[in-house]
């Protein structure tokens, strides 16, 4: 192959079921029923609603593809872009640590539009779901740790994810998956200045990455072309969007290493780049009994990428925002033990969490940033009032592969975010999950509510 865009699409149209092992078979059906749980949280949020609004103001009022939790439907294109709307807004999607992408919310959603309206086999939207994450999280290590400090990854290699994941239920050949992957790179966007004034962009990018990267399948299904280079040439995406590519992470292991089964769980609901410190405080928490009027200062110890997206965020004005707050999020932490969607709804504002919000601290680690972003590791020092000096470490946060969710522990996460959206009912999402859980074996992908 000439370039590493001929490799990637190769692989991406050429990879079928049978080619992928148990574990990885079973970890994109964890990944999807966690998925499921989001897109039913965020389902009635404001900015989600917004997003819905518009597409079925857009399109048709029903369709072959469901708006999870919206009891509605619309053309694929258009119920793509409200499931990832939905399914990135309470800040519990997964999240690829080397890459630093979500995954799912960009993968997920237009791959159920398009398999509910071809009518593919569970094995076949199984097989295509791979394909999206395997892509996408290439991409967004090709990418590089300066595009993260001002480009949304989930944003960029997002489009690239669901191009990927829909060209493979669409059948495209090699030649055309490259095609595709030219035209969704050329529509790759999404900016982290939004998060400055808490605006409500994050759930744009999810939502345009699903709907540019199936509309790239699909035109080039039809013959359109994209750009032969898009990743490494002389105006694509290296030279616009980052300093520190590295090429050969494009093509990293395919068919060999299943990045997929790399990805993590998020337990707390909130920016991942707080979890690591969450759950190093927690340890100094459970460990030494600490009251929260104990603690007089904690500093956190933190990768650069950390301090870029959460060092602007000092005084949170939404909910939403507050979840980029490290302050905000150890608060919690120290009073509940758990950063979950009830303590931010009711609490993210209280004064006790904000007396302990002010007295929180970002430091550059340098073990801590050298590691970044392979691992994540979480390194606090807390000082109490009577003058004690405790220092809190994990080397991997709950929901890590390492440190991972049992499948009792993802369905349990699925039925609590679902009851929090209030989208459906219990008895409704239980059996929803239990043909999630079996949908491997379903001769169609019907819908899910």
């Amino acid at each position: 192959m000439s370039n590493p865009t001929e490799q990637l699409a190769q692989f991406a149209a050429g990879l079928r079921f049978d080619d992928l092992s148990t574990s990885t078979v079973t970890k994109i059906e964890d990944l999807l029923v966690d998925w499921f749980g989001s897109v039913l949280a965020g389902v009635s949020a404001r900015p989600v609603a917004s997003v819905r609004r518009f597409a079925q103001a857009m399109g048709p009022t029903s369709g072959s593809s469901e708006i999870v939790g919206a009891q509605a439907s619309s053309s694929p294109l258009l119920a793509a872009m409200a499931n990832a709307a939905a399914s990135h807004v309470v800040e519990q999607d997964d999240v690829h640590n080397g890459s630093v992408f979500h995954p799912a919310t960009v993968v997920f959603p237009p791959a159920l539009a398009v398999a509910q309206a071809l009518g593919a086999s569970g094995r076949d939207f199984l097989c295509a779901c791979v394909v999206g994450y395997e892509v996408g999280i290439r991409v967004g290590e090709f990418l590089g740790r300066s595009h993260y400090k001002v480009f949304h990854t989930t944003g960029t290699a997002g489009t690239l994810a669901a191009a990927a994941a829909v060209g493979r239920l669409l059948g495209l050949d090699a030649r055309q998956m490259h095609h595709a992957f030219g035209s969704a790179g050329t529509q790759s966007a999404g900016l982290w200045e939004f998060l400055k004034t808490a605006a409500d962009s994050k759930q744009l990018h999810t939502a345009h990455a699903a709907g540019a990267g199936l509309m790239a399948a699909y035109l080039a299904q039809d013959g359109f072309t994209g750009a032969a280079d898009i990743f490494t040439g002389a105006q694509g995406m290296a030279a616009g969007m980052s300093r520190d590519t590295d090429a050969r992470k494009l093509c990293d292991g395919l068919g060999t290493r299943w990045a997929t089964e790399e990805t993590s769980f998020k337990y707390h609901a909130s920016c991942r780049h707080t979890h690591p410190a969450a759950d190093a405080l927690l340890a100094v928490v459970q460990t030494h009994g600490l009251a929260l009027d104990e603690i007089d200062r904690v500093i956190t110890h933190v990768h650069q990428g950390a301090i870029d997206v959460l060092g602007p965020v000092v005084d949170p004005q939404t909910v939403h925002q507050s979840k980029f707050s490290m302050g905000t999020v150890l608060a919690l932490v120290a009073q509940y033990q758990h950063a979950g969607l009830p303590e931010f709804d009711t609490h993210y504002q209280s004064e006790l969490t904000r007396r302990l919000r002010e007295r929180v601290e970002m430091v550059l680690d340098a073990e801590v940033d050298a590691a970044y972003p392979q691992r994540w590791i979480g390194k606090v020092t807390v000082h109490t009032r009577d003058g004690r000096v405790l220092h809190g470490r994990v080397d991997e946060p709950k929901g890590d592969p390492g440190n991972t969710l049992s499948r009792s522990e993802i369905t349990d996460k699925a039925l609590q975010l679902a009851a929090y959206g209030g989208a459906a009912s219990t008895d409704a999402v239980a059996s929803a999950l239990e043909r999630l859980w079996r949908i491997a074996q379903a001769p169609r992908v019907e819908r899910l509510l």
